[in-house]
């Protein structure tokens, strides 16, 4: 069996987020962490306004949602578009690029919602055996 770190020599790619100064850790934390997986998947269904795109990400609060948006667009997943209206209006879309991670993205997300009862079925096993934590 190879390590990750072959694995990772084999593709030779020039980032490798398991060493510690990649600036690939910090793309791949913006895209896997709570807020920016579900800020990606929603807006993967189409352009959404901050308050739709809140109210679909149920739970965010107003400054989470903001950092989050502000991560992804500097990162190249998410293009923010300000329309010269009054009052203003803001949209936000995926890029190309937040179009190919969102995909991604999605099919774990679909493959974790499919495969609840089978967690919820260890999770108690778990619990069983070593007390409810």
């Amino acid at each position: 069996m190879t390590s990750i770190e072959e694995r990772t020599e084999d593709l030779d790619l020039p980032y490798n987020v398991f060493a510690k100064a990649c600036p690939s850790r910090g793309t791949l934390e913006h895209v896997t962490g709570r807020w920016g997986g579900l800020t990606l998947g929603a807006l993967h269904e189409g352009s959404l306004r901050f308050n739709e795109l809140r109210r679909r990400v149920d739970g965010v609060s107003e400054k989470m949602l903001s950092q989050t948006l502000h991560a992804l667009e500097r990162d190249g997943l998410v293009h923010r578009e300000a329309q010269p209206t009054n009052p203003p209006r803001v949209d936000y879309e995926l890029t190309p690029l937040g179009h190919e991670v969102a995909e991604r993205l999605l099919s774990l997300i679909h493959c974790v919602e499919g495969r609840m009862d089978d967690v919820l079925a260890a999770r108690e096993r778990y619990d069983g055996t070593r007390g409810a934590l």
